[in-house]
């Protein structure tokens, strides 16, 4: 690491209002010179999507006080992300983009749902080094004390040493419990998948709507995966890419017949 503070973009999904993104912004503050772009209004579970064919509207603000630039967006957080490269550090190598803290998990199969992943995915697709936090703890006023120093170190590691070409960390902690985090390990995520169902409801004038609920199905139990290593108290960290090409399946393919 140089002797200038590295330059760290900031973007999450519960937005710039939440706890969690103004405790990862006072944190990354200790490290480096930060600049927020957040969404304006509660972006969760959005994943990858991006604002097409309506405005972007971008206002900046005092939210985290007058020494932190920040900006809160009307767009995705993807779109923040792209909006935070393109626009207003246009010209400006960014060292490092963390997104969160989130407040949930975003373990498992939950990373292709995220807006907290897709913003750091995003910014790995733009050739920036990427984290996202997540705290299993949905409360909003969520407990995220114990979460300081692993974050630090995490964000210290990758400024250290960088990210492979496409690659971004999907860090989860464990909730705030009477017993100390364990450690950190690295492990791959688990092959569960949630298992929902919708309740229909009536509105007010008798009309049918649809509230969809459901729950996380993991039977991928005990292998060193990142649910079985949070149900232990560690912080798991899981290398993402964004390549979702099968290339076992790639060459298998290459031998059918595809003949018209």
């Amino acid at each position: 690491m140089s002797q200038e503070k590295p330059l760290i973009l900031i973007a999450n999904d519960d937005s710039i209002h939440s706890k969690g993104i103004r405790v990862l912004t006072e944190i990354m503050s200790e490290i480096g010179e930060v600049v927020v772009v957040a969404p304006d209004s509660h972006q969760s579970g959005m994943g990858h999507a991006i604002t097409m064919g309506t405005p972007i509207r971008v206002t900046k603000t005092e939210t985290f006080g007058p020494n932190i630039q920040s900006y809160k967006c009307s767009g995705t957080p993807a779109d923040c992300v792209k909006f935070g490269k393109h626009y207003i550090l246009k010209g400006r190598k960014i060292d490092l983009m963390v997104s969160g803290i989130n407040h949930g998990s975003n373990a498992s199969i939950s990373v292709l749902y995220s807006g907290t992943m897709s913003a750091a995915i995003e910014a790995a697709m733009e050739g920036i080094p990427a984290i996202g936090f997540s705290l299993c703890d949905y409360a909003n006023d969520a407990d995220f004390s114990h979460c300081h120093d692993l974050i630090i170190k995490i964000a210290q590691q990758v400024l250290e040493h960088g990210l492979h070409e496409g690659l971004t960390l999907n860090v989860n902690f464990p909730a705030k419990s009477e017993s100390p985090i364990q450690g950190i390990r690295v492990a791959r995520q688990a092959k569960a998948v949630y298992r929902e169902f919708f309740e229909e409801r009536k509105d007010p004038y008798g009309q049918p709507y649809f509230w969809m609920d459901g729950f996380l199905h993991n039977e991928d139990l005990n292998n060193g995966t990142d649910l079985d290593w949070l149900s232990e108290n560690f912080a798991t960290v899981v290398p993402v890419k964004y390549d979702l090409t099968d290339y076992q399946a790639l060459e298998e393919m290459k031998h059918w017949d595809f003949t018209i």
